[in-house]
């Protein structure tokens, strides 16, 4: 896999019938290797080693639903009392981030509440931020780390 625009992580891949598996910490087993995995899995690495997202707080693929439509989400950090605070969008490197992607996934997150929303192709990481009043998301410069949304009780 191409390297991305997030540090080096080390990961258990297998190989089987000429198909590589990447080890997912979360769902505790091997999944298929695709573009997409290797951005969600470098990406949870990310969100956990740098930033400091425990990793019993992260789901992955949570399946939602929106007008009676099936979704999934790739990557759910929610709160310590369960609420979704932050989505994570992954799209595959070659994938460009474009508004109308950023607009799609605002709207499923709008539904959920989540206060922070992130969309990655692994080399662009693009995150906004909820008002609460005005419902509409406003981009910031940095992906907040866990340490300091808990001391300013935003996490809780």
């Amino acid at each position: 896999m191409d390297p991305l625009n997030l540090p080096a992580y080390s990961f258990k891949i297998r190989t089987e019938n000429q198909k590589s598996y990447i080890f997912d910490s979360i769902r505790k087993k091997h999944v298929l290797l695709t573009p997409e995995e290797w951005v969600r899995q470098n990406f949870i690495r990310f969100l956990n080693e740098e930033k400091h997202y425990p990793l019993g707080l992260i789901a992955v693929e949570t399946p939602f639903k929106i007008n009676r439509l099936t979704k999934r989400s790739d990557i759910v950090v929610f709160k310590r009392d369960g609420n979704p605070w932050i989505m994570v969008e992954c799209k595959a490197p070659q994938v460009e981030i474009a508004q109308k992607v950023i607009d799609q996934i605002a709207r499923y997150t709008l539904h959920f509440k989540a206060s922070f929303l992130i969309v990655t192709n692994g080399l662009q990481h693009y995150c906004l931020k909820l008002d609460q009043s005005s419902q509409k998301y406003t981009f910031i410069k940095e992906i907040p780390d866990y340490e300091n949304m808990i001391e300013s009780g935003i996490a809780r």
